[in-house]
C-alpha cells in the first residue's frame, strides 16, 4: 500500500508528464512538480509541517 508521500510524488510526476512532451524544460518541470507533490504528500501524512517553513522567523 502506498503512503501519502509516495502518492503525492507519483501524482506530481504524472501531472508533469501530462503537461509536457519532453525535452530539458519538461525534465525540470517534472522535478519541480514531483518535489511539490512529495511535499504536499508528506504534509498530509503528518511527516513535516510546511507552516513552519513558510511562516519565516518571528521576532519576539
Amino acid at each position: 500500500m502506498m503512503n501519502s508521500s509516495t502518492a503525492g510524488l507519483i501524482a506530481g510526476l504524472l501531472i508533469a508528464i501530462a503537461i509536457t512532451t519532453g525535452g530539458f524544460l519538461g525534465f525540470l518541470l517534472a522535478i519541480v512538480l514531483g518535489g511539490g507533490g512529495l511535499l504536499i504528500g508528506r504534509q498530509l501524512a503528518g511527516e513535516i509541517d510546511l507552516g513552519d517553513v513558510f511562516a519565516g522567523r518571528r521576532r519576539e
